[in-house]
C-alpha cells in the first residue's frame, strides 16, 4: 500500500491524547494515517481534528492541527497518509 508523507508531530499532550501536527499536505476525516518514529509505529483513521479549538473536517497544507491519536507519539514522528 502506498504511503505519502503529509506531516510531522510537533507536540503531544499525553493527558488528553492529542498530537499537534504540522501538515505538508491536505488531510480529511476518514483518511487512514500511519504515524512512525523511533518509539511509535501505528495506523489509525482520522476521526477528530481541530484548529484553534474549532472542530474541522478538512485541513489544508501548511496548517498546524490538533488530532486525537490512538497511542503515545513523540515530537518529530512522521505522519503518512495511507492509500
Amino acid at each position: 500500500m502506498m504511503e505519502t508523507v503529509i506531516g510531522k508531530v510537533t507536540h503531544y499532550f499525553p493527558k488528553i491524547g492529542v498530537a499537534v501536527i504540522m501538515l505538508e499536505d491536505n488531510l480529511s476525516n476518514g483518511d487512514e494515517i500511519h504515524i512512525k518514529g523511533t518509539h511509535s509505529d501505528f495506523r489509525q483513521t482520522v476521526a477528530s481534528m481541530q484548529v484553534e479549538h474549532q472542530t474541522i473536517t478538512t485541513a489544508a497544507k501548511g496548517q498546524d492541527i490538533g488530532m486525537k491519536v490512538a497511542q503515545y507519539v513523540h515530537a518529530g514522528d512522521v505522519v503518512y497518509k495511507v492509500g
